[in-house]
């Protein structure tokens, strides 16, 4: 296998038919664990006269784009080795590499269902009423005088006259 090396994103052409095949939410993945970790696996790439074209890697290379990389790691490839793709599908590392990619989206949406899910909850609570509890003393009697306790003193010399009447003492 030959040895990754760095190349210029600028100078690599990406076929028409593999452009058809991006899909932005693996790019974001895959830019997310560049990020976080590093790109890990190299993308292939071959000759044709002067320019480079990609042969396996249209994700890494477009996530590397979208975070404003000027350089991409890759390995040049034969033309005969491009033509037998498939086969460069079958490696151990491509496979660890989706893996990895399934478990980054795995825990992307576990995460942003927690969000929401946390998110849904304080609209809720913000659109309860507060509860509140009777004032201390106040008689659940409908009769009673709104604002007054049983305990409270009358706030008026004729509202405590009431009082004494209504309770048979005197004045």
């Amino acid at each position: 296998m030959p040895k990754p090396e760095s190349f210029p994103i600028e100078k690599i052409f990406v076929p028409t038919k593999q452009k058809k095949a991006i899909k932005p939410e693996t790019v974001a993945e895959v830019a997310e664990s560049i990020m976080e970790i590093g790109q890990q696996a190299p993308i292939s790439i071959r000759r044709d006269g002067d320019r480079l074209v990609l042969v396996e890697g249209l994700h890494r290379l477009e996530a590397c784009k979208a975070l404003g990389e000027t350089t991409i790691l890759g390995v040049l490839v034969t033309a005969e080795l491009a033509q037998h793709k498939p086969q460069l599908a079958e490696r151990p590392e491509v496979e660890a590499e989706r893996i990895k990619m399934a478990r980054l989206k795995q825990l992307r949406l576990e995460k942003e269902a927690a969000e929401a899910s946390a998110n849904a909850s304080k609209r809720v609570n913000a659109t309860e009423a507060p509860r509140t509890r009777p004032t201390k003393g106040v008689r659940d009697n409908p009769k009673a005088a709104p604002g007054r306790t049983a305990k409270s003193p009358p706030k008026t010399l004729s509202a405590w006259i009431t009082q004494q009447k209504s309770s048979g003492g005197r004045y």
